[in-house]
């Protein structure tokens, strides 16, 4: 195992003598353009390279805070392929570069830590310049426990793909903090109420702007609600996680010992059809009938 470590000090982030340049991953953003820091003006201003998700978008914030970048290069989910190694090559050549995402922090649901990534093999030092973040804000406004918490970002688009990612946090005890745009909240808020069942949750949106707004109740209010209210701006979905008592109950769930055929098999002895059995035990299982179904083919 190799150890690699970094030192940064904070007086010599831009150190002339410095053969390799640097990675800063600065903050902007995510709705008040108040929240951006000294340090991150700072480093806008002073690196060689800025690379944005959206220069067009970065473009205005730095005519807002009167920085010249020196070079503004695109960066996202489509070109990282291209851009990565290049931006890299940049550093090592001797540039620092900053990277910097629509809003909020880089490297977050966003390309950027596969830059990081790639700066990271190759010896770069990276510097994070720490600023506001959606999913951070919204839990610590929730109300809901903030000891443990476990960060999703976005669910996929595909319905397997949505339970295969819902079904294991279905025992976590820690707090869930989900991403959604406003077209897809009310389908999300389906998802995790087949998931999780009709657990509180508190919907953040339009955070650190002007109609900021944070709707707390159940799954099921908080669908009823936007049945009403249509969905507007970015959401920050905070879901409290099991409860002690929910993770005792499952835990001594009298059916966890038992194989899916044999737990089908308990039912149909009990006198209901192959269907009402398989359907019964998904129930029991937090799965859909047709994951059940296709087990059986498997054994």
């Amino acid at each position: 195992m190799t150890i690699q470590c970094q030192s940064s000090f904070q007086n010599k982030e831009m150190d002339a003598q410095q053969k390799t340049g640097t990675l800063f991953l600065v903050a902007t953003p995510i709705g008040n353009l108040e929240d951006m820091t000294f340090r991150a003006v700072r480093t806008l201003k002073e690196c060689d390279i800025i690379a944005a998700e959206d220069t067009r978008q970065t473009r205005k914030l730095l005519s807002h805070f009167d920085i010249s970048p020196g070079q503004l290069f695109s960066y996202h989910e489509h070109n990282k392929a291209a851009s990565g190694p290049e931006l890299i090559r940049y550093i090592i050549e001797g540039k620092n570069l900053a990277l910097v995402s629509d809003a909020g922090l880089p490297a977050i649901s966003d390309p950027g830590a596969d830059l990081v990534a790639l700066a990271v093999s190759e010896g770069i030092p990276v510097v994070p310049v720490p600023g506001a973040n959606a999913a951070l804000s919204a839990l610590i406004a929730s109300g809901l426990p903030t000891t443990t918490f476990t960060f999703v970002g976005f669910l996929p688009r595909e319905r397997k793909d949505i339970r295969a990612v819902l079904t294991p946090l279905r025992a976590a005890q820690g707090t869930l903090l989900f991403y959604e745009s406003p077209h897809r909240v009310v389908k999300t808020l389906a998802h995790l109420q087949e998931a999780f069942g009709n657990r509180r949750i508190v919907l953040a949106r339009e955070l650190t702007k002007r109609y900021e707004e944070f709707l707390r109740g159940t799954i099921q209010e908080c669908a009823e609600w936007l049945a009403e209210h249509p969905p507007l701006g970015e959401y920050v979905i905070v879901v409290e996680g099991e409860s002690k008592e929910e993770a005792q109950e499952a835990d001594s769930a009298w059916w966890r010992a038992l194989s899916i055929e044999e737990h089908v098999a308990y039912y149909e002895a009990a006198g209901s059809t192959r269907k009402a059995a398989m359907k019964k035990a998904a129930s029991d299982r937090g799965v859909a009938k047709r994951d059940i179904y296709n087990a059986l083919l498997e054994e």
